[in-house]
């Protein structure tokens, strides 16, 4: 009798852990950088790689870095809307092509538009990993004193972008 109860304890130990697994919200991932300082980076812009962008470029502003890349859908699909929030907000977003063909990101940014003040390439994907991306798209906020205020796990929709990241800048450019 105690050889079936020790499976059976073991079964009911792994749909516990399931259960809690699957309540938990994936675009609520952890991260060990929110009021830290961001990684450091010098990275080739995009459009240009003869110029790089650093995260020291950005001291004294407030600034969102959305990282993205072609093979992206989710990417595609929050794309339009990052458009119109550059647009309409005035907000800086700056693109982190994430482990990227540099020939593909350009022909995507050709036929989608391009929402960023501009991309730095991050071909071999050390700075995502710096920032602990677990994969595109995510979105991070950055304070003046270039600290990491916010982390958006998936695509920024609408709803995203009013209750949590507008408001969010607003209030740090008021700071």
């Amino acid at each position: 009798m105690l050889r079936y109860l020790i499976p059976l304890g073991l079964f009911l130990v792994l749909v516990i852990f399931l259960a809690i697994g699957l309540r938990r919200d994936p675009s609520k991932l952890p991260s060990a950088l929110i009021d830290k300082p961001a990684p450091a980076f010098r990275l080739p812009q995009l459009k240009d790689p003869a110029k790089t962008f650093s995260s020291e470029d950005m001291r004294g502003k407030v600034w969102m870095m959305n990282v993205w890349a072609s093979w992206c859908m989710a990417c595609r699909e929050e794309h339009p809307y990052l458009s119109r929030y550059s647009k309409e907000s005035g907000v800086p977003i700056y693109g982190l092509n994430y482990r990227d063909k540099t020939e593909d990101a350009l022909a995507w940014i050709g036929e989608l538009g391009d929402p960023y003040v501009l991309s730095a390439v991050d071909l071999d994907g050390r700075v995502g990993i710096d920032f602990g991306v677990y994969g595109a798209p995510e979105t991070y906020l950055i304070d003046k004193s270039g600290n990491v205020r916010h982390r958006h796990v998936g695509p920024v929709m609408p709803e995203v972008w009013n209750k949590e990241l507008l408001p969010l800048v607003q209030e740090l450019n008021r700071q």
